[in-house]
């Protein structure tokens, strides 16, 4: 072990990386800005879903544009490798920040930039082919230790396979739930639409994206199955584009998976961005090898330790909850589970006050409805909203307010039944990573991961 700690390979590959990553990030940034989804996500709504033990992160108004605006200038240096250490930690903060304003607009992905930018504040990538190692010769390194490019393969290869493992439930495999919902709304497209009314063809489709993500890690890994496996990434995330909009996340893990290959590939990415910009071959000089102390070797080693000891652990923290984790969603975020369920709830408050005096609350008058949607089937930002409420009414007048709701929540095409107990006083309850005993039971059962 400590001889792979000691082994150099080629810098191309954090730098070709470095390139991509902040080039997906700049192009995710100018697509929100230009969609107008900052104004709607993050400046028009009156109230906000924080993230348990986040909540000091707040809403900006109108500085929202100024915080989006660092993210994509961060994103843009941090591709150049100009100002590099600076910029990728302001790419992880913003980019971090913008994430944790709004519980409503979780996405995996948005978690998997966060870390990657994490990452990157600690490797080398600057080290190679960057603006930083043009202008600061002892700067410039062609070797970097190996493990700081294997780093960012494990972080790949975690979200892959947890991604697979999750997929191996019952509702996936043998009810080929959700796609089997999903697909047919998509049978409108030219050639292949007609194969979406099928239901065999969701559960090819099911057991092809468990089959995928459990064994592509290992195919990319592997020298002789890399070019194919990697045909299959951009066929996958292709497909997914076509069939599901879900942003940038598909173009980035297509980038991401270069990583993969060998130094050689890299190398001569390289080369044609150097003549694309008509630089010179090489920096003139001898190679250098980009050699850490011992002791920031061992820090280094020590965090990257516990960085992906907590990523290999926490997605199984659901194991501590007594629900069904897609009933109730107790550690279901940040855990790899991407597109499992079709879930949709309806929610209606009730306020009342100790006179009796009631009033039943409008939600549109606080929401979005993506809010309102993603509120009614996640029993934490219930009781959020339920607070928000309470405060709301005893300005309104309502003395020491209860709040109830009635909420009705269908999973993966089941009947809608009861979601939560009508007769818990939300106002009173609180939001923490316990159990949350009012959620009423599943009465069903998916079995698996």
């Amino acid at each position: 072990m400590g001889r792979y700690f000691r082994t150099y390979t080629s810098a191309a590959p954090l730098a070709v990386f470095r390139i991509a990553f902040g080039v997906m990030l700049l192009g995710s940034v100018v697509r929100f800005w230009s969609k107008g989804w900052i104004e709607e996500l993050y400046i028009k709504p009156s109230f906000f879903f924080p993230y348990y033990g986040f909540e000091f992160v707040k809403p900006l108004g109108e500085y929202t544009y100024l915080l989006f605006a660092v993210c994509g200038l961060s994103a843009l240096l941090v591709a150049l490798g100009w100002f590099y250490r600076m910029a990728s930690v302001l790419l992880f903060l913003s980019f971090t920040y913008i994430e944790l304003m709004d519980k409503s607009t979780y996405l995996n992905h948005y978690y998997f930039v966060s870390l990657v930018a994490f990452l990157l504040i600690f490797l080398p990538a600057n080290a190679y082919f960057s603006v930083d190692a043009y202008q600061n010769r002892s700067g410039f390194y062609d070797q970097v230790p190996r493990w700081t490019i294997d780093s960012l393969r494990l972080l790949m290869g975690i979200v892959y396979l947890y991604a697979g493992l999750a997929k191996l439930n019952s509702d996936w495999l043998l009810e080929a739930l959700p796609l089997r919902i999903w697909l047919p709304g998509r049978n409108d497209l030219p050639i292949i639409g007609f194969l979406f009314n099928y239901r065999e063809t969701a559960y090819a489709f099911s057991w092809l994206g468990a089959l995928y993500d459990l064994s592509i890690p290992f195919l990319l890994l592997n020298r002789v199955t890399r070019p194919f496996a990697y045909v299959a990434v951009v066929v996958f995330h292709v497909l997914t584009v076509i069939l599901f909009p879900i942003g940038m996340f598909p173009y980035i893990m297509i980038v991401a998976a270069l990583i993969f290959f060998s130094a050689g590939f890299h190398q001569k990415i390289i080369a044609v961005f150097r003549s694309w910009l008509r630089l010179p071959d090489h920096l003139p000089g001898p190679e250098k090898i980009r050699v850490y102390s011992p002791q920031r070797t061992r820090a280094l080693l020590a965090g990257l330790a516990v960085f992906f000891a907590i990523q290999l652990l926490f997605p199984f923290r659901y194991v501590l909850y007594p629900n069904e984790l897609f009933w109730s969603e107790e550690g279901y975020r940040f855990s790899w589970r991407v597109m499992l369920m079709e879930k949709m709830g309806h929610v209606q408050f009730k306020v009342v006050d100790e006179s009796g005096r009631q009033a039943v609350v409008n939600n549109h008058e606080y929401l979005t409805p993506l809010q309102e949607k993603m509120m009614a089937t996640q029993p934490d930002m219930l009781v959020q909203f339920a607070h928000y409420l309470r405060d709301q009414y005893t300005r309104k007048g309502f003395q020491n307010p209860k709040v109830f709701a009635d909420t009705y929540v269908s999973l993966n095409g089941r009947l809608g039944k009861p979601y939560i107990d009508p007769t818990v006083n939300l106002a009173q309850e609180t939001d923490s990573f316990r159990p949350k005993k009012w959620i009423l039971p599943f009465g069903d059962e998916i079995k698996g991961l």
